[in-house]
């Protein structure tokens, strides 16, 4: 069982009355983000250590508590272990830090009674010492038992300070700040304007963490560049699905009326703005909705894939291509089905499509489906080869 401990004391700088945790960032406020972090890291309660109470932080608690998990807000750690289940592993979130989910999942893989460390005592990854060579990166999974230590101790104690304290004592093993974080801003940010910034570069650590090649080489780079845009001028994801749902109907209607190159260039469009959708979804919560963006984007590429074998059946004045068309979709299907995620060359409903559009703009539709279904054949083998050898 994971459980989650976000401290929340701290004001935000040149705004003394508002608490750092409570700032915007990435269309949310940090405290907001860094719970989305701790859920998907699969935390199942977790608890925000505060000093005071403001009607920021009540909003942005009552809407993490949406997401179906239990919140408690806690003044001391007393409440703090009065309210830790005695078996669950605590993954602690330092104040006012900003850090990527590949971070998170790290420390809460670690056994209890971890810190994440940094050599670099210069940078704002640094949170405090822990010995001569290390300093605290903002994150820790503890035992509740550290809880009830700190409990303890006299309340003039920092309850974040004095929880790292005991845990150095206690012998915490040592796990060190991934690279990937550090270049994404991880580190404590309080000030409003900073903070923005950094929002931006773990929007674009958010697009970076796709693994699919038209992803990391097609679709990544533009909603690195759209993403902060969107999220800046508070851009609604049902906007973004409209906009794909437009060009998807566009590009179907261009097909059916044989325009295949104008048709298929549309349904592209509409992919990417569903993977840039997906991943707002993400960034605000809303899972299931970007879960049906991800199958939107399967189905937009199928459709297209058969659509273009279809209306060049038609020109062509036999079945060849749509017989091409099935294969793929049938190949594709099959290797969905799988759910085995392979090396970088592997095929995926959007890079099937990539593959076969160049083809189609040069006039050989035929013949980008036959190199399609050969590389959805390919990956289907390879998938099938791996499952082989788990058997």
């Amino acid at each position: 069982m994971i459980a989650g401990l976000i401290f929340a004391t701290e004001p935000a700088e040149d705004r003394p009355e508002a608490l750092a945790a409570t700032l915007p960032f990435g269309g949310m406020t940090l405290l907001e983000y860094q719970a989305r972090l701790l859920i998907a890291a699969g935390a199942s309660h977790m608890m925000v250590a505060v000093a005071r109470v403001t009607p920021a932080l009540l909003g942005a608690v009552n809407r993490i508590t949406r997401r179906g998990i239990a919140v408690d807000i806690v003044r001391s750690a007393e409440e703090a272990a009065a309210r830790a289940h005695p078996l669950a592993s605590i993954v602690v979130i330092a104040d006012s830090l900003v850090t990527t989910e590949l971070a998170v999942r790290a420390i809460a893989a670690a056994q209890p009674d971890t810190l994440m460390v940094t050599t670099d005592s210069a940078t704002p990854a640094a949170v405090e010492r822990v010995d001569a060579d290390h300093v605290w990166a903002g994150l820790a999974s503890l035992t509740s038992a550290r809880l009830a230590e700190i409990a303890e101790m006299p309340r003039d104690y920092d309850f974040q300070s004095g929880l790292l304290r005991v845990s150095v004592q206690g012998g915490a093993a040592q796990l060190m700040l991934p690279g990937s974080a550090k270049r994404a801003g991880h580190g404590v940010v309080r000030h409003p304007d900073q903070l923005a910034s950094r929002s931006n570069a773990v929007l674009a650590a958010l697009a970076n963490s796709r693994v699919d090649w038209p992803d990391r080489f097609v679709f990544t780079p533009i909603s690195r560049l759209a993403l902060p845009q969107m999220v800046a001028r508070g851009v609604p994801v049902w906007a973004v699905i409209a906009g794909a749902a437009l060009f998807a109907a566009g590009g179907v209607a261009a097909m059916l009326y044989r325009h295949v190159a104008a048709g298929l260039v549309a349904i592209v469009v509409a992919i990417a703005l569903l993977s840039t959708g997906s991943l707002l979804s993400w960034l605000r919560g809303d899972d299931q909705r970007a879960r049906v963006q991800e199958i939107a984007i399967a189905a937009a590429a199928g459709t297209g894939a058969l659509l273009t074998g279809l209306a060049t059946s038609w020109d062509d004045g036999n079945a060849t291509a749509l017989v091409l068309a099935l294969g793929l979709f049938a190949a594709v299907a099959i290797a969905e089905r799988t759910a085995i995620r392979g090396p970088l060359w592997w095929g995926s409903p959007s890079a099937y499509l990539l593959v076969l559009l160049p083809f189609v703009l040069a006039g050989f539709a035929a013949v980008g489906l036959a190199v399609a279904a050969l590389y959805a054949l390919a990956t289907l083998a390879a998938a099938v080869e791996i499952l082989r050898k788990k058997a």
